[in-house]
């Protein structure tokens, strides 16, 4: 029998390229683990979440950056949440779960995802494209994070930056969803 090992990676491992003022990457080993707050003990919960990162559990539609600095809180709805932060390693939610001592359900979400970062100052011009979201600053704020569709495709949309914003979509559609992503990004460039 062979002697070999497998090794996961993200679909878009190692992308990098430029549009005009526009930068397209995937970021290298991000996690995405989600929380559940269960049933009943929610306060428990977010008591748990602040205490792990030192930040309050943000409202939906919003996120937040944890104490550590590398850390992102992503509140989706009223009892689940994702946690982003770099992790090369394929033990993502332990180290969630450890934290969080059991107050809060947490499932390792890494695979299922893409991640895209788009920046620069034409990035909102390229992402109004094909996101029916307002991403006007006056309209979704540093921070703000939502529920979308780019093309035909389920997205995450977060605004990180003055001029950056986290994509997540289905890693299933990955080359899909990268390549709208750069149609646009070329378009307007």
């Amino acid at each position: 029998m062979p002697d070999f090992t497998l090794t996961a990676a993200p679909p878009l491992a190692g992308y990098d390229r430029s549009f005009g003022d526009i930068q397209l990457i995937a970021p290298k080993d991000l996690a995405i683990v989600s929380i559940a707050l269960p049933l009943g003990a929610e306060d428990a919960a977010k008591k748990a979440i602040k205490t792990a990162f030192g930040v309050a559990l943000p409202e939906v539609g919003l996120s937040d950056v944890a104490k550590d600095k590398s850390t992102a809180i992503m509140r989706l709805g009223t009892d689940q949440a994702f946690v982003l932060f770099p992790c090369a390693t394929p033990d993502a939610e332990p180290q969630i779960a450890a934290k969080l001592k059991g107050a809060a359900y947490t499932t390792d979400q890494t695979d299922g995802w893409c991640a895209l970062q788009i920046s620069g100052p034409g990035a909102r011009r390229a992402l109004e494209r094909i996101c029916p979201v307002d991403l006007h600053p006056g309209a979704f704020a540093i921070n703000a994070i939502a529920r979308t569709v780019m093309e035909h495709m389920g997205a995450i949309v977060a605004r990180t930056g003055e001029d950056t914003y986290l994509l997540l979509s289905a890693s299933s559609s990955a080359k899909s969803f990268l390549h709208a992503v750069e149609v646009s990004a070329q378009n307007v460039s």
